[in-house]
């Protein structure tokens, strides 16, 4: 089976994932962007149970457009966001893709929120859907 360990800047906080996502994707939504200082996030995610994190996390909640809540958990020493969990979605975790530090990670197959994504980005690879 395959694992992965997505890792903080500084390495204190990781989440190894069992198997492979139910789910590559990028997102464009105005909180990604300001989460990651980009003009999207790339995600993966696993069902909780595949995921064991290690190591001290910080929670930064915020609640949506539609109202639901996000729970982002970073590392308190390096600032990184390694994984969150969303409340439309229970019982998965999203784990951010770029702290895998993989080059050859899949590609993603779905993009959300793209009517928030800046008019000069394209994707060749990416089937848009508008929410998750």
């Amino acid at each position: 089976m395959t694992q992965r360990i997505a890792r903080c800047a500084c390495g204190s906080l990781t989440a190894t994932c069992e198997g492979e996502p139910l789910r590559r994707s990028i997102c464009h939504c105005f909180a990604c962007q300001q989460r990651t200082g980009s003009a999207f996030s790339w995600n993966a995610v696993w069902p909780d149970e595949q995921v064991r994190v290690e190591g001290e996390s910080r929670v930064f909640e915020r609640y949506g457009e539609e109202g639901h809540w996000g729970r982002n958990h970073f590392c308190p020493t390096c600032g990184n966001t390694v994984f969150w969990q969303i409340e439309r979605r229970p019982g998965m975790t999203y784990v951010a893709v770029g702290c895998f530090s993989e080059p050859h990670f899949p590609e993603p197959e779905i993009g959300v929120y793209s009517e928030q994504a800046p008019k000069w980005l394209r994707f060749e690879t990416v089937a848009p859907m508008h929410r998750e």
